[in-house]
């Protein structure tokens, strides 16, 4: 063989042999960050497997746990994105906080945001922009109805709110509530908890 050709097949080789490699390699699988894992994301695994995507075949999910703590749920939201993962999923207004705070690339889907307008996640509910969607259930616009309907149903003049200073959209609630009082002669006491271990003293108060 002349050294031309030789040189010809080796280089030939040298490209097929990676062509070939990649070929050989498993499709690459979707992988899902979870923050703060609970029984309300069974309802969403559930949803992904009616899809067919089962877990350990075609999907896989990478949990974090913040505890709804706004420090801990920044860190564990930027580890999801140094993992990284195609999609961060979130339910609640701050974990939606600290995953926008993490990445403006990897796509975000918010799942039961009380008021993501008025917490700064998205500019708009007809056009959120950059790389969030998802849906709103809660909005503080329904507060006053919920109220009414809670004094139809029970005669009260006193009702507590427990809500979380940390979570921006409670605090738009809390202001949407305090307006509905004026007008149904109720008296609204707020009674503010960050995490679970605070429901104890927040109903004994």
């Amino acid at each position: 063989m002349r050294r031309r050709e030789f040189i010809t097949l080796l280089g030939g080789a040298a490209v097929a042999w990676p062509l070939a490699a990649r070929a050989q390699q498993p499709p690459k699988i979707p992988r899902v960050g979870i923050i703060d894992d609970g029984p309300i994301w069974n309802a969403f695994r559930q949803g992904l497997r009616d899809l067919g995507y089962l877990e350990g075949q075609n999907i896989a999910f990478e949990y974090r746990y913040g505890d709804g703590l706004p420090d801990r749920l920044a860190k564990v939201a930027a580890e999801l994105v140094r993992r990284p993962v195609d999609v961060i999923a979130v339910y609640g207004t701050p974990p939606a906080l600290a995953a926008k705070q993490a990445t403006a690339t990897i796509p975000i889907v918010m799942i039961g945001i009380g008021d993501p307008v008025g917490a700064g996640i998205v500019t708009s509910l007809a056009r959120p922009g950059g790389n969030i969607t998802g849906n709103t259930i809660l909005g503080p616009d329904v507060a006053s109805k919920r109220l009414q309907l809670l004094k139809e149903g029970v005669p009260a003049s006193r009702v507590a709110l427990l809500w979380n200073p940390d979570n921006a959209s409670h605090a738009a609630y809390l202001e949407e509530m305090r307006i509905a009082v004026s007008t149904l002669s109720v008296t609204l006491i707020p009674v503010s908890l960050r995490n679970a271990s605070e429901f104890d003293g927040a109903f004994a108060a």
